[in-house]
């Protein structure tokens, strides 16, 4: 009598990538759940989506902008803070999604079988749909205040890549730990702020002190932030080595990320 043998993954095996794409719909449920539940029986629906970027860009303008007197690189400051917010929401909502998501769907995780991997990973749907609403929103204003990105832009979707994978293997990591550490739940949003500020995300990198300029030149993110606003806005070419760096990196972290949280998989039931 034949049947199937469920054999628990070694400790250091990636999930077979048959196994994740036969239960793809699984992400696709849980993905487009997080988008219905987060404008359910909210008063103003997706307008949320674009008033987070908006307001951001906004105060960011004034601070940096209009008190600081920032350079901008050209362009005006509202649309530089704005392009910066768009890629690092997409980073900070996907790594704060998948860390939490292991716990938010404990029921589920301790009772059906699945490739537990799917769950952190399904939180990049409803963060890339808040980012087409905001890119097209942001693809309006560029004409509003006449910025023209030029081809570049299409070199956007690369940059927003590298943030999604790094997001990603962080948030792995992240929901891994938080199985076993709550703590990571109050860990993870402070350090989003405090990089929010880290990186060059309001203020350009150029703008930063030569003493510290070690500093962006060894941060990732402020290579993926740069290079996406280069790219949207049209400020030239960005630096080779971060192009070939940023991907290497990015990938290096997702697959760190998703060793560690298949190294800690067979606990999950037991733990959460």
């Amino acid at each position: 009598m034949s049947g199937v043998t469920i054999v628990p993954p070694g400790r250091f095996n990636l999930p077979p990538l048959r196994d994740l794409w036969q239960a793809r719909e699984v992400a696709w449920v849980f993905g487009r759940r997080d988008i219905v539940l987060r404008y359910r029986q909210t008063a103003i629906g997706v307008l949320w989506v674009v008033l987070q970027p908006l307001v951001g860009a906004g105060i960011f303008a004034i601070i940096f902008g209009g008190v600081a007197k920032l350079p901008s690189d050209g362009v005006p400051y509202f649309m530089f803070s704005y392009v910066g917010m768009l890629v690092w929401n997409v980073f900070a909502n996907v790594l704060t999604r998948a860390s939490s998501s292991m716990v938010a769907n404990q029921q589920l995780v301790a009772k059906v079988f699945f490739p537990r991997a799917l769950v952190p990973l399904s939180s990049a749907l409803s963060v890339l749909v808040d980012f087409a609403v905001a890119a097209a929103l942001g693809l309006v204003l560029l004409v509003g205040f006449g910025v023209s990105p030029g081809w570049g832009i299409l070199l956007a979707p690369f940059w927003l890549a590298c943030a999604l994978l790094l997001a990603l293997g962080l948030g792995l990591w992240g929901a891994a730990l938080m199985v076993k550490f709550r703590d990571v739940a109050y860990v993870v949003p402070w350090l989003t702020q405090v990089g929010l500020y880290a990186t060059p995300v309001a203020y350009a990198a150029s703008a930063a002190p030569p003493k510290l300029a070690w500093f962006f030149a060894v941060n990732p993110l402020a290579w993926i932030v740069e290079g996406f606003r280069s790219a949207f806005l049209g400020l030239g070419t960005p630096i080779w080595w971060q192009v070939v760096c940023a991907p290497v990196a990015a990938l290096a972290v997702f697959a760190v990320g998703l060793l560690y949280f298949q190294s800690r998989e067979r606990q999950f039931a037991d733990l959460i």
